[in-house]
Parts: C-alpha cells; sequence; structure tokens
C-alpha cells in the first residue's frame, strides 16, 4: 500500500506546497492537487515537479468539460515531462455546481465524455492522432470550421506513453466504467465496511470486462489523520470534518440531485442526509455539521489511538485500498506522522 495526501487548495497553495519536500523525505508516495474552483491544479504541480524528485504528482481532479481533450493531452504529456515520469493524471465529471457555475458550459454525457477522452489520451500518448467518431469528432464538418480542422498528433514525445488516468467517480455506472479503462479509482467520502455493499458489483462488471493491457485497478482513499490517546482530542480533531461531509452532502448541488447526498443514503444514513441537505441550504451550516453521523466519521478517517488507527488502515486495505491518503490533523507534525504511518504500512 503506498502512502498518499492532498494538498489543500485554500488560501496560499504555494505555502503549502513548500511542506511537501519535507513529506517527501518523510516517506510520502503520492500528493494529490485539487481543482474545483479556486487556483489551477497545474501550475501547483509545475510547481511541485521542480521541487521534488521522488514523490508521485496527481492531478486530482481535472473535470473533463473545461479543458479540450487536446488540452488534457497536452497537461498529461508535459507534467510527466517535467517531472521526469512522475505524474497521475486525475480525471472527473465534478458537478452541475462547478462546470456551469463557475466555468459555464453544459454539463451533459459525464460518462461518454470520460470515457472517450480517456481513450483519445492513450492514443496520443502513444502517439496517435486525436481522432474521434463519438463527441469530439474530428474533422469539423465543413459547415461549422474552415476545413482545414485535420486530426494531429503531440508535437512531443511523451516521457511516458502511459501516463496512469485515474477517474473520480462515485455513481454505478461511473465506477463500472472507471473499473474497465482507467488506472485508477478516486472515491471520496470512503467507508470501507460498505464500499462492498455500494459499489461491489460495478467494480466487478468493470473489472470483467478491463483489458488484460491495462495493470490491475488501483484505489486512493483515506481522511483525517490524528493517533492521540486522548477521546476527547479525538473527537475535537473529527469534528473538524463536520464540515467538509455537510459542504458535500448538504450543499453541493440541488434537492434530488446531489452525488454526495446519494452517497449519504446509500451508506445507511438516509435519515441524516435529508436532515443535513434541508439544514444546509436553508442556511443553517452549524446544525448541518451536527447532524454528520459520527459513525460515519470514525470509520471514514484515522482518528484515534494506534491500536485504531492501525484498525482503519486495515479495513482500508481489505477493502481493496492500494493508495491510503491521509490528511495529518491540523496542527500535528505533519511530516513525522507521514513517517509513522509509513512505518506502519511498509
Amino acid at each position: 500500500m503506498k502512502l498518499s495526501m492532498p494538498l489543500t487548495y485554500f488560501g496560499n497553495p504555494r505555502e503549502t506546497a513548500d511542506q511537501v519536500v519535507g513529506l517527501e523525505n518523510a516517506g510520502l508516495d503520492q500528493i494529490w492537487v485539487a481543482e474545483p474552483y479556486g487556483f489551477d491544479a497545474v501550475s501547483l504541480l509545475g510547481y511541485l515537479a521542480a521541487k521534488t524528485e521522488t514523490v508521485e504528482l496527481g492531478a486530482g481532479i481535472l473535470n473533463i468539460y473545461s479543458r479540450t481533450p487536446g488540452a488534457l493531452l497536452q497537461t498529461a504529456a508535459g507534467l510527466d515531462n517535467v517531472s521526469g515520469g512522475r505524474a497521475i493524471i486525475g480525471l472527473g465529471a465534478s458537478g452541475p455546481q462547478v462546470i456551469e457555475g463557475f466555468h459555464g458550459v453544459p454539463y451533459d454525457k459525464p460518462l461518454s465524455r470520460t470515457r472517450e477522452i480517456i481513450g483519445l489520451l492513450r492514443a496520443g500518448l502513444r502517439g496517435e492522432r486525436l481522432e474521434s467518431d463519438g463527441l469530439y469528432k474530428l474533422p469539423l464538418p465543413a459547415d461549422q470550421g474552415t476545413g482545414l480542422g485535420k486530426p494531429l498528433k503531440l508535437l512531443n514525445r511523451p516521457e511516458r506513453a502511459d501516463v496512469p488516468l485515474w477517474v473520480a467517480a462515485l455513481g454505478a455506472k461511473n465506477v463500472t466504467m472507471t473499473a474497465e479503462v482507467a488506472d485508477g479509482w478516486l472515491p471520496f467520502l470512503f467507508h470501507p465496511e460498505k464500499a462492498a455493499q455500494v459499489w461491489g458489483e460495478a467494480l466487478a462488471a468493470g473489472r470483467a470486462k478491463r483489458s488484460p493491457d491495462l495493470r490491475p485497478l488501483e484505489i486512493a482513499a483515506g481522511g483525517l489523520l490524528a493517533v492521540t490517546d486522548d477521546a476527547d482530542q479525538a473527537r475535537a480533531y473529527l469534528d473538524q470534518m463536520r464540515g467538509v461531509y455537510a459542504l458535500y452532502v448538504g450543499g453541493m448541488g440541488a434537492r434530488g440531485k446531489n452525488f454526495y447526498n446519494d452517497l449519504a443514503v446509500s451508506y445507511g444514513f438516509e435519515a441524516e442526509a435529508k436532515e443535513i441537505q434541508d439544514l444546509y441550504l436553508d442556511g443553517r451550516k452549524r446544525d448541518a455539521e451536527a447532524k454528520v453521523p459520527l459513525a460515519w466519521l470514525e470509520a471514514a478517517n484515522l482518528v484515534g489511538p494506534e491500536s485504531y488507527v492501525k484498525e482503519r488502515i486495515a479495513a482500508y486495505a481489505e477493502a481493496g485500498v492500494t493508495s491510503l491518503q491521509v490528511t495529518p490533523a491540523f496542527g500535528t507534525d505533519a511530516p513525522a506522522a507521514i513517517a509513522q504511518v509509513k512505518g506502519w504500512i511498509s
């Protein structure tokens, strides 16, 4: 099992990025940089490529709408080159709020687009022309272009022809597609003990159609990390996560169209999911946070005595996680925490 960590994108990301060298020296294997509607992830990943030597650099995630397949190909090949073959390209549909509300483009056909983009990226990295018979069909019809839009291939030679392509997915159809064609899966708010119940059939269906040319599917998941024997302190750390859970379950989307709310329901927290969403959309965010089930927080994070944290690590491994993604709690010694957990999983 590898050890990975998401890099916070709030405030000034460069200040956080400057700490990555210490985390790399402590044994961190992967760093993931998100891209919601703040700074772009690619700039920061390029910055990290120049400052680090061994840690894998994951875009987690680049949405499939705001960049063309050609632009995503340039990013994959360019980042892999400047990092010396350490890039991981995480892709995902994001959600209507970000795609339509920030990027101003329609949120449509997420599964078809993701599948097609993966195919185009793989072809482009192999040095083939970007030709498509689907949503990104080229060349353009005569009445929509100049007639000069002939398919092209990447001008530069990629560092690797098989840059890993991961997908962030929650819905069953999307998870099936991910297990079939992607190199890795990025679930969110992951509950190890309930993963098989929620995604087992979807993963099995995708793996049954997976090409033997692909490596086994990797999975990155985890949560807040804090090793402490103080029960009150552990509870305080878990309470720090309530805002994140409430934001996604309650505020990411509308009633009836929120992937994270659906996930909470699938975990068995149907009543709580409704309460969280109703309170959050009514502007009562603190009340919504209070309704996040403690059982979910305890299962999905790695907070408590050493023995309990080790139990959580084992649960993630049992659920098929190949890259344990941890976020050291604010105020703790992050490099020391990374080194400690690295010793447990090595």
